[in-house]
């Protein structure tokens, strides 16, 4: 049983503390930190009124590594759950090493401006937190995270050589919304419009930013067109998993969604520049954020299912070449039923709770700087078909014909 502190009070945040309750053999002590106060408390209270578990709420201002470190050393916690922005990544970590405490996180960190993520500025901290005897545990969303603990799967029980590995991410649903992302707008919307980059041949290829679209059929979805984009775990399945000729990630996007984003960008919205306006600087993209519905209010009228999986081809334990699909499906429905949120959030904050009871039960350990398919693929797999993200796999035909 440990104390555990979760930084972020988002629709991620709240999946990942209601998770967390209902596992109170691990989570005996849950307290959780955000700028905006009332979210935590607002949290806190569906969590007592689904789960009967009180969990303590607190203001902080993540970016303030002495206030975070403060933080830190009065909850006493024995792991730091970074659920807030990508841009606080380095100031969380900073404060876990002043305050002594292991930390985890859901997605890489990004400058603020500047559209550009990889893993080399928390890579960098290897050697602080080894000398530290702390464990940093990186990704532990759904993509990045289970996806990279899909390729280590079937890495070991199907395939003794990976060459091609594609990631799948599909969501099917339907918010009602004409306009609206599942996640962070800012975020979510950066990402989006960045270049596509894919590992081929121990090199990247750089494409334009939505180039790219193939069509697949996703079961319990049906047929969707998917574009090819950067994701994080492409540059740590690179490092650590170097056998693999090609690793690709490809995302469903509906046309409205594409109509409505290429209209911002050419009013200049998605900009994250600053401008004049009335005498005050604005970046544009912040204060579109502002006027989206937020995503964390969508689960009440989101329907459909999320898809989301790995394809990958190599040579199998009987020296066949094999193409295997491992994937998961996830109904926003119940997903709201259980947690008050949509599959997209919960197909994060589930992955966010596995993650830090990997680190707080020991199944997980380690000095220093870890990407998730560096570790023991099986414990996560089994909290995974236990705790609402069951998984299948399959074998198909050949390789995907793209």
């Amino acid at each position: 049983m440990s104390k555990v502190l979760v930084i972020g009070a988002g629709g991620v945040g709240s999946v990942a503390v209601h998770k967390m309750a209902m596992n109170a053999d691990i989570f005996s002590d849950i307290t959780l930190a955000s700028r905006t106060l009332s979210k935590c408390d607002a949290i806190a209270e569906s969590v007592k009124a689904r789960t009967g578990v009180a969990i303590k709420t607190v203001q902080i201002d993540a970016d303030d590594v002495a206030a975070t470190t403060a933080l830190i050393k009065s909850v006493g916690p024995k792991l730091v759950v970074n659920l807030a922005l990508p841009y606080q990544d380095l100031a969380i970590m900073d404060a876990c090493l002043v305050a002594g405490v292991h930390y985890m996180d859901t997605a890489n960190y990004e400058p603020r401006d500047e559209a550009h993520f990889e893993y080399s500025w928390q890579w960098a901290y290897q050697d602080r937190f080894k000398d530290a005897g702390l464990m940093a545990l990186l990704g532990s969303g759904f993509d990045p995270g289970v996806t990279s603990v899909f390729a280590t799967y079937l890495k070991k029980h199907y395939l003794d050589r990976i060459d091609t590995l594609d990631i799948l991410d599909c969501n099917g649903g339907d918010h009602g919304q004409h306009f609206a992302t599942n996640f962070n707008p800012e975020i979510n919307i950066r990402e989006v419009t960045a270049p596509a980059r894919h590992w081929e041949n121990g090199a990247w290829v750089t494409t334009p930013a939505l180039s790219h679209k193939q069509s697949f059929d996703f079961e319990a979805v049906g047929p969707k067109n998917m574009y090819l984009m950067y994701h994080e775990e492409l540059e740590s399945l690179a490092r650590h998993l170097p056998e693999i000729k090609r690793i690709r990630f490809w995302m469903t996007f509906g046309d409205a969604y594409l109509k409505h984003l290429e209209v911002l960008q050419n009013v200049g919205m998605t900009r994250i520049d600053p401008v004049i306006y009335n005498g005050q600087e604005i970046i544009p993209l912040q204060f579109l954020k502002a006027v989206l519905p937020e995503p964390s209010t969508l689960g009440a009228t989101t329907k459909g299912k999320t898809n989301i999986g790995d394809i990958a081809t190599g040579i199998a334990k009987d020296g066949s070449a094999r193409t295997y699909y491992i994937y998961n499906i996830c109904d926003h429905e119940e997903a709201f039923a259980e947690t008050g949120n949509q599959a997209v959030s919960y197909t994060t904050g589930v992955p966010a709770m596995i993650g830090a009871a990997m680190i707080l039960t020991g199944a997980w350990g380690g000095a220093g700087v870890f990407n998730m398919e560096q570790m023991d693929p099986d414990p996560y797999m089994d909290m995974l078909n236990k705790h609402g993200l069951p998984w299948s796999v399959k074998e198909l035909q050949g390789p995907l014909a793209f």
